[in-house]
């Protein structure tokens, strides 16, 4: 058992089972213990690899969105620019790089990163080449400008709550400790109420939602709504979702036990869009998409951006090749990663999202 497991143990025996979101929070963000706030987790000596880590065509691209929804919004003088969940700064610092080349973006205030995590933080100001203002959460961003936000596997990290239908109602799925002190899953005794589900359940099915992943689509919904701009956040999950179990531990790019290794991998689950569209929407905003990743980039021009850097530099062109094949191919990245933009009123259909749903 983990410190952190341990930890959990001690409190389950003496409070009562936890909710999974609880657990998957203190997993990573417990301050001594969290899986964020003691680990490096990114890249091929860490436990997974983001697109931005992939190749800087990523990050290129999606400052390029940015750029655009500027434009078609007037190209104001002033913009908050914003990232959720920035882990090492990747895609803030290509994204700027590409920003820098757009005459007139304006550049000149500081790039607003929420991050909790102090670790993060120190590698976040040193890869970003720019003015950095970090905030604990979406709350402490200015408002006094058009927005212009990205959220790169944001939404997964967040706490979801799991219910199980028994044919009694939907349970929610707790931890608690075996006869030998184990942290084991298990049901609450009674049937939750004013449950999100749409189709009609069988015995065994499993119900997620996220409270925290709603609540930040919706906060953010109501700030485009009032101040303007656009959001683009890009995750994994599916468009439309019904019932699945998609709480999963990832260590050394390998799946894991979830409750054996709490604090010492990262534990994730898939994104429901839906419900982020329709909480963002419900504040006042507007949801197009998701649209897969593959499609997104190709739409932004990745293509393009491949083969301008192969020709100026051909030896790399083989890993330009296989970095383009793992974002964009259907049995990589391309379509089980997804993007949804959110925007202020009035905004024009964004960049790529002309044949969204």
């Amino acid at each position: 058992m983990t410190p952190l497991g341990r930890s959990l143990a001690e409190r389950i025996a003496l409070a009562g089972p936890l909710p999974v979101s609880i657990v998957m929070e203190e997993a990573l963000a417990h301050h001594a213990h969290g899986y964020y706030m003691t680990r490096e987790p990114f890249g091929a000596a860490g436990d997974f690899v983001t697109a931005p880590e992939i190749s800087q065509m990523f990050g290129e691209l999606v400052g390029l969105w940015l750029a655009a929804v500027w434009d078609s919004i007037g190209r104001p003088a002033r913009v908050v620019l914003a990232e959720l969940g920035p882990g090492r700064g990747t895609l803030m610092a290509d994204a700027l790089r590409a920003l820098a080349k757009v005459p007139g973006f304006p550049l000149a205030g500081p790039v607003h990163l929420v991050e909790t995590s102090e670790r993060l933080r120190a590698i976040q100001a040193a890869t970003v080449k720019a003015p950095v203002r970090h905030h604990d959460r979406l709350a402490g961003l200015p408002d006094d400008a058009p927005l212009l936000l990205v959220a790169n596997e944001f939404f997964d990290a967040l706490p979801i709550r799991q219910f199980v239908w028994t044919g009694r109602g939907f349970h929610e799925r707790m931890v608690g400790l075996d006869d030998a002190g184990a942290l084991i899953f298990g049901l609450a005794p009674e049937p939750a109420a004013g449950l999100p589900a749409h189709v009609p359940p069988t015995p065994g099915d499993v119900l997620e939602w996220s409270p925290a992943g709603v609540a930040v689509a919706s906060e953010l919904g109501a700030r485009l709504a009032a101040q303007g701009g656009a959001a683009l956040a890009i995750d994994y999950g599916a468009a439309h979702r019904g019932f699945s179990d998609t709480l999963q531990a990832v260590a050394r790019h390998a799946y894991a036990d979830v409750l054996t290794t709490l604090g010492e991998a990262d534990l994730t689950a898939h994104v429901n869009f839906a419900h982020l569209a329709a909480a963002a929407t419900a504040a006042g905003a507007r949801a197009y998409g998701p649209i897969g990743q593959g499609e997104l980039l190709a739409r932004l021009g990745i293509g393009q951006r491949a083969a301008r850097l192969a020709a100026a530099n051909p030896a790399a062109a083989p890993s330009i090749e296989a970095a383009l094949r793992r974002l964009t191919a259907d049995d990589q990245m391309g379509s089980l990663f997804k993007a949804l933009a959110l925007c202020a009123p009035g905004v024009p259909l964004p960049p790529a999202f002309e044949a969204a749903p």
